[in-house]
């Protein structure tokens, strides 16, 4: 160990992220004042010694002097280069730093004991050398050698005749302290290990380290450099490169390049279809020839990923249990006969095919093109799902509402940045079988812009004939569609494109009857909301007299979502009274308690209204049947005539009508003029006083011609002062001549009827045919009317005349 010599009391002068070793000769700046105030105390302390000032420079790292300082000599005080007060320090040796002391001037004085670091001499009585001298000496050579190395490399030759010139180990070793890349750490280590061996092999551990990051740097930026060559001698390599593989290829068939190989291996074991297998391997000839660098490679690389992830040969074996699937679509879907209906014959004729071999013919499948249009909250969706448990097959749901770009459909081209597979693509790839069921929902909601059509996209994938050999755009091979169950679903029949309407065989879904709601609400929407609410199937009971009233008074709706969001708000009603000690549980919702717990009624049957109430309790009120988006309506009308000194004549019609309710206002009111002596109407009120038509909810829009013989019954009231009855509606097209043509919606509008509580609907004749889709409990608590002619609906229509008196008519007001 280095031995210690006599205390000296010595003022500090503190170096902030700098550390001087011994040997060094460092300028200091006097504008600092503690520099400032170390040199002058040094300074005062000289007068009365002989020598130089003498001050204790040490390390303040983060606000902590270090426990060993260097001894520094003021060698001279001046002016540095930039004209600001100096003095040149010499680090003279370390000093341990001791306690503090007093002395002049405003320095901080502490006492140290100069260290002695001399190498110490091999010790003979223990027969061993430390240090061993030859030891040393190689270590001086290694630190001289690296030093040299660095300093070249630098530039510094003057520095390199220096350092070579340097015997002493403890000065060989402080002389790392000028190296720039030493962090402040590893200068006040190199300051405070006293042993000058070991101080040199810290300082040759350190120049080591440095030169092998340096190595680190210099390679990266070579091996940069040769990259930006090679792209420039690539060109005129790159025949050469395509020779030596055909060379290579033709002599033992093996390939260059591990990624080109896994490729051609992957292809080779995929059993891809024979047209797929050859695409696929010309790009994998294609990778082969492109460079590392170029982008085409990498759009190779995803399109084979995308390729062999396909299941080109993934198909799930049908469930042919008829009887089965009977049952789970029954259990899964009240009502819905049709489409049950529909899935057991294509079960069936599946089963049949099956048995007699007849798989595949002309390269087609027996696959299955449906379009369920119906009213919103119906089930279309959920029956998708049904369909495919019933059959056992994979189910993907295609969302196309919004879809506005072709390319969602068919895919993009592969040279596009970012470029994917269609979504009919992606369905069976995400399905991973061949034959999923599809469904496509919203196809009604499809746009079209100036980025193209996404409904004539589908035409070639909902065509039976053709989808066989369906293209995407980004595979670009053919993919076998004819084996997939394709179920699309819309609200909207004629918001479906012609064309691709001609591909789908149609399933209306019409909504359900009040009988049907009570089934699925006791045995799917009640369980589902209870669970959501957190209650018991035995804590709260809903009886059948209140789930009817919901159907029937709190919600009037062809689907069932809205009477769903009531369950859902009564049965938190009562778990939050639960909560607040309100009620106690269980609790049965009787049809009395609904109103203390979610409110009044919001649909009333108009024959349930009072009298004066009902909306056909005046003349010129008569209620027609209408379809909509949401399913059927009920529809009124209202006339009046104008006071004949105010009012101007014509006919004025309000509510947002289209042309076709427009044309039909106007065949009523003709039809009434050329007729209305003969049905005893005061028809010369119609040519001077102006007739005003309104349909209410003014803000929905309205349009077609199945209103025209509500117009005519509503012109026909007003005129005769009868009123028209509370449990009559109607629905048909009028002609010049009275006649009753036929309309649509004839279900739908049965439906509405039942479900607003008329009881008597007055239909087309022609549209007789029609009611054999109406639920059998729904005819029976109607009475229906068919008809030819409008004389006929106005006998049905208006009640009895009060006596003979010739009728007032009302003037609007």
């Amino acid at each position: 160990m280095a031995a210690e010599s006599t205390p000296l009391a010595l003022p500090v002068l503190p170096l902030d992220d700098e550390v001087v070793l011994p040997g060094m000769v460092v300028p200091l700046d006097l504008s600092d004042s503690e520099v400032r105030a170390a040199v002058e105390a040094a300074q005062a302390a000289a007068r009365d010694e002989p020598g130089k000032p003498k001050v204790l420079l040490v390390p303040r790292v983060d606000g902590t002097y270090a426990g060993t300082g260097v001894l520094g000599t003021v060698e001279q005080v001046g002016r540095l280069a930039d004209g600001d007060p100096g003095a040149l320090i010499r680090g003279r040796g370390r000093v341990r730093i001791g306690a503090g002391t007093t002395g002049p001037g405003a320095a901080l004085w502490v006492e140290g004991t100069r260290i002695d670091e001399s190498v110490p001499e091999p010790s003979p009585a223990s027969g061993r050398g430390y240090p061993k001298p030859g030891h040393v000496t190689e270590l001086v050579k290694e630190y001289k050698a690296l030093a040299t190395a660095w300093l070249r490399k630098r530039g510094a030759w003057q520095v390199v005749d220096r350092v070579q010139a340097i015997d002493d180990v403890s000065a060989l070793a402080d002389n790392s302290g000028y190296s720039p890349f030493l962090t402040t750490d590893q200068k006040v280590a190199l300051l405070e290990t006293t042993d000058p061996v070991a101080r040199l092999k810290l300082a040759t551990q350190q120049l080591r380290d440095h030169l092998a990051e340096q190595d680190v740097a210099e390679t990266i930026a070579k091996d940069v450099q040769e990259g930006v060559d090679k792209q420039q001698r690539e060109f005129l390599l790159r025949r050469q490169l395509e020779a030596v593989r055909k060379e290579l290829r033709e002599l033992n068939g093996e390939q260059d390049g591990e990624q080109s190989d896994d490729y051609r291996a992957r292809v080779e074991a995929a059993g891809l279809p024979e047209k797929v297998r050859e695409a696929a391997l010309k790009e994998v000839d294609k990778l082969e020839r492109s460079s590392d660098q170029s982008p085409e490679g990498s759009w190779i690389r995803t399109w084979l990923d995308t390729v062999l992830e396909m299941p080109w040969n993934e198909r799930t074996e049908d469930s042919y249990d008829i009887r089965g699937a009977q049952r789970v679509l029954d259990a899964e879907h009240a009502g819905l006969q049709d489409v049950k209906e529909r899935i057991t014959e294509y079960l069936a004729v599946r089963k049949r095919r099956s048995e007699r071999g007849l798989g595949v013919v002309g390269g087609r499948r027996g696959g299955a093109v449906l379009a369920l249009v119906g009213p919103p909250g119906v089930g279309k969706t959920s029956l998708g799902e049904s369909v495919a448990h019933a059959m056992g097959r994979k189910f993907v749901r295609v969302a196309l509402g919004g879809v506005r770009d072709e390319a969602e459909i068919r895919g993009h081209r592969r040279t596009y940045v970012g470029a994917l597979p269609g979504r009919i693509v992606r369905a069976i790839k995400e399905a991973g079988s061949m034959n999923p069921v599809v469904l496509l929902d919203e196809i009604d909601k499809v746009g079209s812009d100036f980025r193209g059509d996404p409904a004539a996209a589908l035409l070639e994938v909902l065509d039976p004939a053709q989808n066989h050999t369906f293209r995407d755009h980004y595979l670009e091979v053919e993919l076998d569609l004819s084996d997939v169950v394709f179920l699309a679903t819309a609200n909207v029949l004629e918001a479906i494109p012609e064309a691709l309407l001609d591909r789908m065989e149609l399933v209306r879904l019409d909504g359900y009857t009040e009988d049907e709601k009570i089934v699925i609400a006791r045995d799917h929407l009640l369980p589902r909301q209870l669970e959501r609410a957190g209650l018991q199937a035995d804590e709260v009971t809903i009886e059948e007299g209140a789930l009817r009233k919901l159907a029937g008074e709190y919600t009037r709706e062809a689907g069932v979502r809205t009477l769903e969001r009531s369950i859902a708000r009564l049965l938190r009603k009562v778990a939050a009274q639960h909560e607040l000690g309100e009620r106690e549980l269980p609790f049965t919702v009787a049809e009395g308690d609904l109103r203390d717990l979610i409110g009044r009624p919001h649909h009333v049957p108009e024959s349930a209204q009072e009298p004066a109430e009902r909306r056909t309790a005046v003349p010129g009120v008569a209620t027609g049947l209408a379809v909509t988006g949401a399913g059927g309506d009920v529809l009124y009308v209202e006339a009046s005539l104008a006071d004949p000194e105010t009012g101007a004549a014509g006919l004025t019609l309000t509510g947002q009508l289209g042309d076709v309710m427009k044309e039909s206002a106007q065949i009523a009111l003709s039809f009434l003029r050329s007729h209305g002596a003969e049905l005893e109407l005061p028809v010369g009120d119609l040519k001077d006083r102006g007739v005003h038509i309104h349909f209410p909810a003014g803000a929905v829009p309205k349009d077609g011609p199945s209103a025209g013989i509500t117009m005519t019954t509503a012109l026909a009231s007003l005129l005769s002062g009868r009123l028209v009855r509370t449990d009559v509606a109607m629905t048909g097209e009028v002609s010049l001549t009275g006649r009753v043509l036929p309309i649509g919606g004839v279900k739908q509008k049965l439906l509405a009827a039942h479900r607003a509580g008329v009881t008597t609907v007055i239909i087309p004749k022609r549209n007789e045919p029609d009611l054999d889709d109406v639920p059998a409990e729904v005819l029976e608590k109607l009475d229906v009317h068919p008809v030819t002619d409008v004389r006929q609906v106005l006998e049905l229509a208006l009640s009895p005349a009060t006596n003979g008196a010739a009728p007032e008519v009302p003037a609007a007001a």
